[in-house]
């Protein structure tokens, strides 16, 4: 399928994204608890600011302001019968800001978890899922988004669902994991069990990875067992701006430009083809990133050892696989291929 982001794709080896999205709304006077997707008809010259942010950094792709843009979490808000108007509008506001910057700038359609857990476990069936993220994803392509950016997904069922959401929207999508609980998602997947579930797929992503997390350090170890696994499509790498801390009554994140400039290359070095910031990721993060990724040469496949070193510990023993994850993984982050 030819589209804006696989025709940059096979010009480029690799790809800027952009950052956070909340972090950059709440400095703008977003409320907690208030939904960001109804400042995409309330606040829109807010929303052409954040996409700004992230074209003027640098950025070759970024995702609309609709995460929670389906109708589970817009019922939160009384909004359930907006989907398609709220996402239509992120993403004519997102082809504004992209047709207005001189260069091809892909317009991701973000599209969140439903904030249900399905079944067996839950109560969400498969078929109401996939409604929930077809209704998302129509509203987002009648907007002229060029891809649909499923992002910070734990459930595996959920994956899947979007997946065949997409396909019947007839869009291009690609789309993330969070691996958050000791390198692997809420619900136990792991990166290699991601990757086998992904390749899998009737509708397969164009490309696919981790975003969210814990920090940038977890998110690369992340990244070195999607790549060891030899797979062929274009990994995404979407890390914290370091970790989160909890002061004077907000949550800030110690990553600093620097830091996240040497998370950026060591995450091409890595293997990532689309390489962006997740929570805490401001435009002086990503311009930093857009430097590194310009002027600095490609490096060897980073060991475990030197992703510690230089942006800090992991948050757990291991990602998760394998019975002697230490080794193992030390020996796979050395390979190239």
């Amino acid at each position: 399928m030819s589209n804006a982001l696989s025709k940059l794709l096979e010009t480029r080896d690799w790809l800027m994204a952009d950052g956070a999205t909340g972090t950059n709304l709440f400095n703008m006077g977003l409320s907690s608890g208030e939904a960001p997707e109804l400042w995409n008809v309330d606040e829109p010259e807010k929303i052409r600011k954040l996409y700004a942010f992230a074209v003027d950094s640098g950025s070759d792709l970024f995702l609309t302001n609709s995460f929670g843009g389906n109708a589970s979490r817009l019922k939160l808000h009384d909004a359930q019968n907006r989907v398609h108007e709220l996402n239509r509008v992120a993403a004519a506001l997102g082809r504004e800001v992209a047709d207005a910057s001189g260069r091809t700038v892909v317009v991701a359609g973000s599209v969140g978890p439903t904030g249900d857990i399905m079944q067996p476990m839950g109560t969400l069936t498969h078929e109401l899922a996939v409604e929930m993220f077809h209704e998302q994803a129509e509203g987002l392509k009648a907007g002229g988004a060029d891809v649909l950016w499923l992002e910070t997904i734990s459930a595996p069922e959920e994956y899947k669902a979007a997946a065949e959401a997409f396909a019947l929207a007839d869009m291009p999508w690609c789309g993330t994991m969070s691996f958050d609980t000791a390198g692997r998602t809420m619900m136990g997947v792991t990166s290699e069990a991601m990757v086998a579930m992904v390749e899998k797929l009737p509708n397969p992503p164009l490309a696919y990875g981790a975003n969210c997390g814990v920090g940038a350090s977890d998110l690369l170890r992340t990244g070195l067992g999607f790549t060891s696994q030899g797979i062929e499509r274009p990994v995404i790498a979407k890390g914290n701006a370091g970790i989160p801390k909890y002061q004077d009554g907000h949550i800030h994140y110690d990553g600093t430009p620097e830091l996240m400039g040497e998370y950026a290359v060591m995450a091409r070095d890595c293997g990532a083809t689309i390489i962006g910031g997740c929570c805490g990721t401001m435009p002086d993060h990503l311009e930093k990133m857009r430097e590194a990724l310009s002027n600095r040469p490609r490096g060897e496949r980073p060991t475990l050892e030197r992703i510690t070193e230089t942006l800090g510990g992991f948050s757990s023993a291991s990602d998760g696989t394998g019975e002697d994850t230490g080794p193992k993984r030390e020996r796979r982050g050395k390979r190239r291929g």
